[in-house]
């Protein structure tokens, strides 16, 4: 029985030891370094909330055919992603992005890859909880039974109504979702040995190779930083004293099928959601924490190791000869003017991937 699972053990037997563990008032435990997160007032955070919220996270009967929770495409032995190019959905069809772990999913804004709409987690829960294009978890096909499904069960209807004392008829979608993004803010990695060494004061924390690739991430050689700046490695985050959603999207030079300015259908990024030209090929940077057990890359996949993404940006883009989706990534009319060559020695960039391994929080690695 993990941490929370505990607590909510003792929410329901009332035998907690310490009464100020289960005060309404929610009390944040956060890693140096990390602000207070931004939470909507509409939901605010209590324990019994986040209890709920990681019970239902990890039950596949939140799903119409009982195949599939949030856990299976957000593993936390795997920094809460999953191994795939591509997850699979309750339906068996293949989804058109590459899940991302959730970790730090509380500073993160706006959310999905390329959505510059869903600005909160309450938000973000409602496409993978009713997506019909493809199905995801399908609570749309039968939602009436799955919450009846859910009821039947002593524990979650007793969680249900201890999270919602002032709801009459607590088990609804409205509770689901905001139980799940409660249980979703409280996911945090912030113990990795660069945290041990910028927080910490740890002077060793990092090896030697780790140290040179941090000094060439944080320099105009790479530039990595300015799209993976900031605590959270990403500059698309919030937080509670930067409530305003910092909406970044970035072409990095993947693809340019056929040299028409096009991505592969389906995965044409902002421009779906604005229908202008410029924002083909534009998605949202990633926190780059627990990078390294958390690939493959690229909002598709298709980049499979570290060393791939590094030689990536060092070719300024990615130049596809053959296949259907063929085309030259480099010469790409949107792509940031940041993705350009670099003259990077071998050493330099095993230097950079020996950085970005030094961002894992080993607290959620397999083993």
């Amino acid at each position: 029985m993990n941490v929370r699972h505990a607590l909510w053990a003792a929410l329901l037997c009332g035998c907690a030891d310490d009464p100020a563990a289960i005060s309404p008032e929610w009390r944040w435990e956060l890693p140096g370094g990390f602000p207070e997160p931004f939470v909507p007032p509409d939901n605010p955070m209590t324990a019994e909330k986040v209890a709920l919220g990681e019970l239902l996270f990890f039950d596949d009967r939140l799903s119409w055919n009982e195949s599939l929770s949030c856990g299976s495409c957000h593993d936390p032995a795997l920094a809460f992603s999953d191994e795939r190019a591509l997850p699979v959905g309750s339906a068996d069809e293949t989804l058109p992005r590459n899940s991302m772990s959730l970790l730090g999913a509380a500073w993160v804004a706006p959310y999905t890859w390329a959505n510059p709409v869903l600005e909160t987690l309450e938000q973000q829960a409602l496409v993978p909880l009713f997506a019909d294009a493809p199905v995801e978890i399908g609570l749309q096909r039968d939602t009436a039974a799955i919450l009846a499904r859910l009821a039947g069960d002593a524990e979650l209807a007793d969680a249900f109504a201890s999270a919602f004392p002032d709801d009459d008829d607590p088990i609804n979608t409205a509770s689901v979702v905001a139980a799940l993004a409660s249980y979703q803010r409280t996911l945090i990695g912030g113990d990795s040995a660069y945290d041990r060494l910028a927080y910490g004061g740890e002077a060793d924390a990092l090896s030697p190779a780790a140290l040179r690739g941090m000094d060439l991430f944080f320099s105009e050689r790479t530039e990595c930083y300015h799209c993976h700046g900031g605590f959270l490695f990403t500059v698309a985050f919030r937080s509670a004293d930067q409530p305003g959603v910092a909406a970044a999207f970035f072409n990095n030079g993947l693809y340019d099928v056929g040299g028409t300015g096009n991505y592969p259908a389906g995965n044409q990024g902002l421009f779906e959601f604005t229908g202008q030209p410029g924002d083909r090929g534009k998605f949202r940077p990633p926190s780059l924490r627990n990078v390294a057990i958390t690939g493959p890359y690229m909002h598709d996949g298709s980049i499979a190791t570290l060393e791939e993404v590094i030689a990536h940006y060092m070719a300024g883009g990615r130049n596809l000869e053959d296949g259907p989706n063929a085309g030259d990534g480099r010469a790409h009319p949107n792509k940031d003017s940041l993705v350009a060559p670099r003259d990077l020695s071998a050493d330099e960039q095993a230097d950079l991937v020996a950085f970005l391994r030094a961002l894992t929080d080993a607290r959620y690695v397999a083993g």
